[in-house]
């Protein structure tokens, strides 16, 4: 068995993987204490049988080093995880991105099932994504292969400052919240991205034209990332992804600006659901120690 996990800033949720995921339950986040974060999960491995452990994380994770960049959780931003678990439990574990374990869990068991590459993409309060090719994760130098949330691509008064240091990057714009900060600069109004888009679907002119700016913002910077990874399928996730609308009117924009034509939707709603973090992280544990 592989004990997986989702680790986020207020819960802890874990399962086991035996050919099929297991949930075992959940825990509060110790946020600022290492030893009530190592204990709170090294607690579901304690009395099983296990292969090793696999953890999804918000954080970015430097395959070289091990060290991960974890901003809401202070109590192991800047640590080597794996080493402090696995000294905790004598398991293998292996620290992951939770959108690279998103999209490992839409290449085996959702929408990715059947494409060799796979460009899973998170719209919800930032813009993040993964990439897999041939069943297999690729985190790139540093780990960040599959942020296309980052770096300028937005110039004039769009390009605003994003948490990463950097000014213009499609996170700002892209997100639930740079939604909202569109709809705030091109309509003076004060909406919420659930608010814009109910407005959207009833037709409302402001909103309307908000979604438009959006989708132009966005889909060109996808197509330009499918240009270049080749992915057959591009399975969306977060909060705006229960927009299926909205995901529709992404597909649309998507191929009329990438190279390859097809008839075939290319950007669809992701299929895993809740449990996409967990399942992703059994499915790396698998490729890992099977």
């Amino acid at each position: 068995m592989i004990l997986a996990f989702d680790i986020g800033g207020s819960r802890i949720r874990a399962a086991v993987w035996d050919g099929a995921l297991q949930p075992l339950g959940e825990v509060a986040t110790p946020l600022g204490d290492k030893a009530a974060f190592t204990a709170a999960v090294a607690g579901f491995a304690a009395g099983r049988s296990l292969r090793g452990i696999a953890i999804s994380i918000a954080g970015v994770v430097d395959p070289a080093t091990g060290v991960g960049k974890v901003a809401n959780i202070p109590a192991i931003d800047g640590l080597a995880l794996a080493p402090e678990i696995g000294a905790a439990t004598g398991l293998p574990v292996m620290v992951l991105n939770d959108a690279d374990c998103f999209t490992l869990a839409e290449a085996f068991h959702g929408a990715g099932r059947g494409h060799a590459t796979v460009f899973g993409v998170i719209l919800g309060s930032g813009v993040g994504g993964g990439l897999v090719i041939g069943g297999r994760l690729v985190t790139g130098a540093g780990g960040y292969a599959g942020e296309w949330g980052h770096g300028p691509v937005i110039r004039g008064p769009l390009a605003f400052p994003c948490g990463c240091g950097q000014v213009g990057c499609l996170d700002t714009v892209g997100s639930a919240r740079g939604l909202e900060r569109l709809h705030r600069t091109t309509a003076g109004s004060e909406l919420t991205a659930e608010e814009i888009m109910v407005q959207w679907q009833a037709g409302e002119p402001g909103a309307s034209a908000t979604v438009a700016l959006w989708c132009d913002l966005v889909a060109g910077a996808l197509a330009m990332v499918l240009n270049v990874v080749g992915a057959g399928v591009v399975p969306v996730g977060g909060g705006l992804s229960r927009a299926p609308e909205l995901v529709a009117l992404l597909d649309e924009a998507v191929r009329a600006r990438v190279l390859r034509r097809a008839s075939a939707e290319l950007v669809v709603p992701a299929e895993c659901g809740a449990d996409a973090g967990l399942l992703g992280a059994a499915m790396a544990g698998v490729a890992e120690w099977s």
